[in-house]
């Protein structure tokens, strides 16, 4: 460059903007636990993900170096959430959000993956049954609402295709099963004789699997076995004059929602024991409630509390948010494919719940991520 024009360059490249300075970073390391410590792993995939209005996917990847670190650069939309997944052992695992102010780099950000074992030790938490009215038919239809837990540092497997990563006994009379709103997939979960069956990995953590089941209509009394683990168990029924037995479960106080009333018994039943529930003949029909049911017990389970809470079979919603990172991916892309683009063509008055919904899903998301982050 002559010196005719070295000067005048200089003092343009002291007016125009660094193009780095206004791009966010994000960089830290893939580690995993190992003997209470935690230990750096290499070429592991790492993806930085965008939810947005617009964009919503896998932005860019890399693999963890030698000593486990990734690095990122990029512009972040202010209205969009960034998050890094790394997938181990065949087990997709989240960090938390990605802080985006340019000016306060977040480059300690860990993405903690597991081992995996088929001998994991996984234990039964709890166990939450709803048995509303029956239906017109006289047969009731159940939500068992079971949360997992794996207290080690290794993911559970299935030691194989034909044997399941974990198996719980259901009511010998109960016929069928359908899986509710999960955290693993329902294609994972399925009914073999009087068991569930789940043949997904579960990883360190607790893990939360909605079953719905029917019992008929003979009025008879119901057998429950908790399983070989036992556990925390909660049970409400609707029914006015049912009760409940069992070692170690006790009636509690009764729950009224939305103007019906539950009895509820609860109590820490040992391994094996069966809990027995008499339920009486077949009452006047009513509509439909598990779906309300499912929705509440989430939400009673993150409270420590039972509540239930009014719930539709309808598009998510902020108001009832997913509770797993993926399912809350997913509700987003949906809610941004459904509407990016047209503000000029949609009400305004929906326009706006469309904007209210996406920033409360996607707090939602954030508070899911942090709270699993915090677990690890």
């Amino acid at each position: 460059m002559s010196r005719r024009w070295a000067a005048p360059a200089l003092v343009l490249a002291a007016l125009l903007p660094d193009p780095l300075s206004a791009q966010t970073v994000a960089a830290g390391q893939v580690v995993r636990p190992s003997g209470g410590d935690t230990v750096n792993v290499a070429a592991v995939r790492v993806v930085l993900h965008q939810v947005g209005r617009d964009i919503q996917g896998p932005i860019d990847s890399a693999l963890s170096s030698a000593r486990g670190r990734f690095r990122f650069f990029f512009q972040a939309d202010s209205g969009a959430l960034y998050l890094l997944s790394a997938r181990y052992g065949g087990i997709e695992y989240f960090s938390t959000p990605v802080h985006t102010n340019p000016e306060r780099p977040d480059t300690a950000i860990r993405v903690v993956v597991h081992d995996t074992s088929s001998t994991a030790a996984v234990a039964l938490a709890a166990r939450h049954i709803v048995i509303p009215r029956p239906d017109k038919d006289g047969a009731r239809t159940v939500l068992d609402l079971i949360v997992l837990r794996n207290d080690g540092e290794s993911a559970r497997v299935a030691p194989d295709s034909l044997r399941p990563s974990w198996t719980g006994p259901l009511p010998p009379s109960s016929i069928g099963i359908e899986v509710g709103e999960s955290d693993v997939s329902p294609d994972a979960v399925s009914r073999e004789g009087d068991s569930v069956f789940v043949a997904a990995p579960i990883a360190p953590g607790e893990k939360q699997i909605a079953l719905q089941y029917l019992l008929p209509s003979d009025g008879g009394p119901v057998e429950i076995p908790i399983g070989r683990e036992g556990g925390t168990v909660n049970l409400l029924v609707e029914e006015v004059g049912a009760s409940a037995s069992g070692a170690g479960l006790a009636l509690a106080d009764s729950q009224t929602i939305d103007g019906r009333s539950f009895r509820r018994w609860t109590g820490e039943m040992s391994p094996g024991t069966v809990m027995r529930v008499t339920l009486p003949g077949a009452g006047r029909a009513t509509v439909p409630v598990l779906a309300a049911l499912v929705g509440a017990l989430a939400l009673a389970l993150a409270a420590a509390a039972w509540l239930l809470l009014a719930r539709r079979s309808a598009p998510v919603t902020a108001e009832e948010p997913p509770d797993t990172p993926n399912r809350l991916l997913d509700a987003l892309g949906a809610l941004d494919a459904r509407y990016a683009d047209r503000e000029r063509e949609t009400d305004p008055e929906e326009w706006s719940r469309y904007l209210t919904e996406r920033t409360r899903l996607k707090a939602s998301l954030e508070a899911t991520l942090a709270g699993l982050g915090s677990e690890r």
